[in-house]
């Protein structure tokens, strides 16, 4: 008598600290409903020096990959043991693909927010001059896949000057690039997309900058789930588009999917479905 073979179950998590709030396994569920593949997906909490040991506890237990949220991924970028040249130039991991004995380290931030600029909101980067906010692990995990686009230049504008010219130094090789302080920008030199990068909007607060550079920029904060005071700025600054970082969130996840599964999900449903429930 024949059997029917079983389906392979996935085992995934997010790690984190804090971890409740994320969105992470509500996304991946609706992947895995849409393309067909089974999956467990949990929220861990980490204690902050105790990363690597919970990590490796979930990989004892049959551990297929899992997703590093904040503060972990300069942590998960030490426990791969291989990692993708998105992961080497961020020098951070957020995804992580169990292969045997080996542990593959991915950063999906940057591909999530080229595939929403690119896709989801069809803004052409070729060419473009970009102006990022802020010189962190956000900025420098986004700069490579920004600058494959091949934009004009892309501007690094930080609150401390030293730390943007770094950064725009070690990217240099990937494209043309330069950085500054902050107080440097001016309406004068107009740029066309503006993405925030700081942490200030966790703050509820706006990087101290001149007004006139929004004027007809599209800008993009990275933060997600509110109206953020850059986003209020940027309207008030005749920004000719604004968005938040819902579409990259949901973006990097599915490069996180496709790396584990090989399974390319629909995103834009995702997108609309996540936005219905976080408003």
């Amino acid at each position: 008598m024949e059997t029917k073979a079983k389906t392979a179950m996935y085992k995934f998590a997010v790690f984190g600290n804090p971890i409740e709030h994320s969105l992470s396994p509500k996304i991946h569920a609706l992947f895995a409903q849409q393309t067909g593949v089974q999956i467990e997906y949990s929220k861990i909490l980490a204690p902050i020096d105790g990363f690597s040991q919970v990590a490796q506890n979930f990989i004892n237990l049959g551990a297929n990959g899992f997703n590093i949220t904040v503060p972990f991924k300069m942590n998960a970028f030490d426990l791969a043991t291989k990692r993708s040249i998105n992961a080497q130039t961020a020098g951070a991991v957020n995804t992580i693909k169990v292969d045997g004995n080996e542990l593959i380290g991915e950063n999906t931030d940057g591909i999530g927010l080229v595939n929403d600029l690119t896709q989801n909101l069809n803004i052409d980067l070729h060419n473009k001059v970009v102006l990022i906010l802020g010189a962190g692990g956000a900025t420098r995990g986004i700069l490579l896949p920004l600058l494959q686009q091949q934009p004009a230049q892309i501007i690094i504008a930080n609150r401390t000057a030293s730390k943007a010219k770094q950064l725009a130094k070690d990217f240099a090789k990937f494209g043309k690039t330069c950085g500054f302080g902050l107080e440097k920008i001016n309406g004068d030199d107009p740029v066309d997309i503006i993405i925030n990068a700081t942490s200030a909007s966790l703050d509820g607060q706006m990087p101290n900058i001149a007004a006139g550079v929004a004027n007809n920029a599209i800008c993009y904060d990275l933060m997600y789930g509110r109206q953020t005071p850059f986003m209020d700025w940027a309207k008030a600054n005749q920004a000719s588009m604004v968005f938040d970082g819902l579409g990259m969130l949901v973006e990097q996840a599915a490069a996180a999917f496709k790396f584990w599964t090989d399974k390319q999900p629909e995103t834009q449903v995702v997108i609309k479905t996540i936005r219905a429930l976080n408003d």
